[in-house]
């Protein structure tokens, strides 16, 4: 529900990508009486405006319409592609994909409130991102409600054959039978998660919070969906060690959902600070190690980002140039790990407490409302720099916001916890045996492996990769991080014994952040881009296309200088 103008409009226009629009009506029932509509000239990236003229008095209108078969927010799995026997559907509507299934103003400083219902097979369940049943509805029809207002974005569909359990009075998790116990253990400290972020940065708005794990299929690590978060079965580690991400969506509750870039060139003020809560959040549960590992390998993609992109790019600034270009393009790591450097910044200048009450206020301020870059600097100058003379310029704020790479100011990021790590890589330099190094390894977090991956040598042979192997088992490992770092040594060095491996999990997960590294991995090995096109022909149809627009550019021009690989 879009409210009306406060003075009149001849016109409605709204967002569409490969629909087929049947009729239109005014009133809020297909039956009433028809208004004339075309549609404008189709963009590649942006679709096509549908231009409903609105006689005078008009309050409601009607769309009747079908999406075709190329909606590239939706993603229709069959059985063998679940983790049972039914078939899944999801969808993905960020950046601008809610255009593709739904008539919509698809831009994220524009809300609405909405109502659905949803006609199903007894046996599936659906949810949204609204208020959701806890289980089947016998007549398989749902009936759903968002009373918050929220962007096109975070429109949200899932049905398949899922169960639910409950983790405290307002947290729970869905997922398929056969992952749900997985899916109960991993997330048992959800409730401490929301209770921690609402002791950093006021109270939870959205009433209920619950996950949704879906097929590994998904592109995205998490997808902060209000009251329902996406989650890809990936992090299902077995150790609760890669629950960050759930930390990142829950943050997304207050930075993005509550307070939303007014467009996306303005992507960093939902991403930047939600890094920066996600490991407040961990740091409150977990420890300032745990959350300084999680800094350091942030810190580290960020300059490998950074370095992708170039120095100079301006791709590398916080504030982007997107127009005539897909928003996706700006998924990178700028808008993450380079807007969490800036308020780490801010806060070795200011003090936590400060920076605490300023992004506090910041949310309670501006709830449910969109914010641009310019207007956040001129709220951040009122309300923080202000009052300290010289602490804009000794932050370096343009320089952030419009400026190429990692400013002078940013503060350096350690971690104790991989002094360890990083004494290991420095032993297996010198000559020590890979299994010589076990009692060094005992104990180690996903975080700690993953900085031990990126630390070796890319020129490492197969020989050496299959002593590291025999001692740590990588390849056997169930855990979807440590595969992503572990495969491109493989693929680089030849070591023919992960390839089944490598080959299985292209063919399984469809998270874009740890595909994209692998297939240009393969396109840069000498007969690789054969190899990788046979596997990509194969594995396409298991993918969103999220992932496939992303690879089916890269397996034709092979990877492009200038291109980042996508963060989430």
């Amino acid at each position: 529900h879009l409210a009306a103008p406060a003075s009149a409009a001849d016109a409605l226009v709204l967002d569409t990508q490969g629909l087929a629009i049947e009729a239109v009506a005014a009133g809020p029932h297909a039956g009433g009486p028809a208004l004339a509509w075309e549609l404008g000239p189709d963009d590649p990236v942006l679709g096509q405006a549908l231009r409903i003229a609105l006689p005078p008095g008009t309050a409601a209108v009607t769309v009747s319409y079908r999406t075709g078969p190329g909606a590239a927010a939706l993603q229709w799995l069959a059985p063998g592609q679940t983790a049972g026997t039914e078939p899944f559907l999801f969808t993905q509507s960020q950046a601008i994909l809610a255009r593709t299934w739904l008539p919509c103003q698809d831009s994220p400083g524009i809300r609405f409130t909405y109502e659905a219902t949803v006609r199903v097979p007894p046996h599936l369940l659906a949810l949204m991102s609204a208020e959701n049943p806890q289980r089947l509805e016998a007549s398989g029809t749902y009936r759903f409600r968002m009373a918050q207002p929220i962007p096109a974005y975070l429109m949200a569909l899932a049905v398949g054959d899922l169960a639910f359990a409950p983790l405290s009075g307002r947290t729970g998790v869905y997922a398929e039978p056969a992952t749900l116990a997985a899916a109960t253990y991993e997330f048992a400290d959800l409730e401490q998660m929301v209770a921690t972020a609402e002791q950093l940065y006021g109270p939870y708005r959205w009433e209920r919070y619950d996950l949704l794990v879906l097929p590994p299929s998904f592109p995205f690590g998490g997808m902060e969906n209000p009251r329902l978060t996406f989650v890809t079965p990936t992090i299902l580690a077995g150790d609760r060690s890669l629950t960050s991400l759930v930390a990142h969506e829950l943050a997304h509750s207050w930075s993005g959902n509550l307070v939303t870039n007014g467009n996306w060139n303005d992507f960093w003020l939902n991403e930047g600070f939600t890094v920066y809560f996600e490991r407040r959040i961990m740091e409150q549960l977990y420890g300032r190690p745990y959350a300084d590992m999680l800094q350091v390998l942030g810190r580290a993609a960020l300059a490998h980002t950074i370095a992708e992109l170039g120095p100079t790019s301006p791709d590398t600034h916080l504030r982007l140039h997107l127009a005539g270009r897909d928003p996706d393009d700006g998924l990178t790591e700028i808008a993450y790990e380079k807007g969490c450097a800036l308020l780490l910044a801010l806060e070795a200048r200011v003090g936590r407490p400060r920076l605490d009450d300023f992004i506090t206020e910041y949310f309670a301020r501006f709830s449910f409302q969109a914010m641009s870059t310019d207007a956040f600097v001129a709220y951040l100058r009122t309300e923080l720099l202000d009052a300290t003379p010289g602490l804009e310029a000794d932050v370096e704020l343009a320089a952030w916001v419009d400026g190429p790479g990692l400013p002078a100011a940013a503060v350096p990021v350690a971690a104790a916890r991989f002094a360890a790590v990083d004494g290991a890589l420095a032993q297996l330099a010198a000559g020590t045996a890979p299994g010589a190094l076990a009692p060094t390894t005992a104990g180690w977090s996903s975080h700690e492996w993953v900085h031990f991956l990126g630390g070796l040598p890319p020129t490492l042979s197969a020989a050496s990769l299959g002593a590291l192997d025999d001692a740590f088992h990588f390849t056997a490992s169930g855990n979807a991080e440590l595969l992503a770092a572990w495969f491109p040594h493989t693929v680089r060095a030849g070591y023919g014994s992960a390839d089944v491996a490598l080959e299985n999990f292209l063919l399984r997960v469809g998270r874009r952040k740890f595909i994209v590294p692998l297939y240009q991995a393969l396109l840069a090995t000498a007969g690789g881009p054969a190899r990788a096109r046979r596997l990509y022909a194969a594995a396409r149809p298991n993918y969103h296309a999220v992932a496939t627009t992303t690879l089916d550019a890269l397996l034709a021009e092979g990877p492009a200088a200038g291109a980042a690989t996508p963060y989430i």
